[in-house]
């Protein structure tokens, strides 16, 4: 099971899965948050850092005095293990439940809706 992770991890993690690169430098990541409005101190950042590699996110490499992280989970992976964790607390695992709520509260705008039904037709075709 994926761990769940903080607001603070999650926005490295989105800084790390969007890097071209296969691997993150320190560095790109401490502008990353400052791009996203989100500047940390470098201890703090070495300390959250520590955790996603705790918690199996990141591995790191030493290459001279700079460390080299490399995501150990998808973006894709931790998406679908927290959908599914959602769907399970707050629906009792029933996804007609949450697109039923979705289409009932009008959370969803018209191109979301005419996309979830054209991936739906096409989940049917592939049966």
């Amino acid at each position: 099971m994926v761990q769940q992770l903080s607001d603070a991890e999650l926005e490295i993690m989105k800084i790390v899965w969007g890097n071209p690169q296969e691997v993150t430098l320190f560095s790109y990541i401490m502008d990353g948050l400052v791009a996203r409005g989100r500047p940390c101190q470098k201890n703090t950042l070495i300390v959250l850092l520590s955790r996603l590699m705790n918690k199996g996110f990141l591995s790191a490499r030493k290459i001279g005095r700079r460390n080299e992280y490399t995501s150990l989970v998808s973006e894709t992976e931790y998406q679908t293990a927290q959908t599914k964790y959602f769907l399970d607390k707050i629906y009792e695992g029933s996804a007609n439940g949450l697109i039923s709520n979705l289409i009932l509260s009008d959370l969803l705008a018209d191109e979301e809706y005419e996309e979830l039904k054209r991936l739906l037709e096409k989940g049917k075709e592939k049966q």
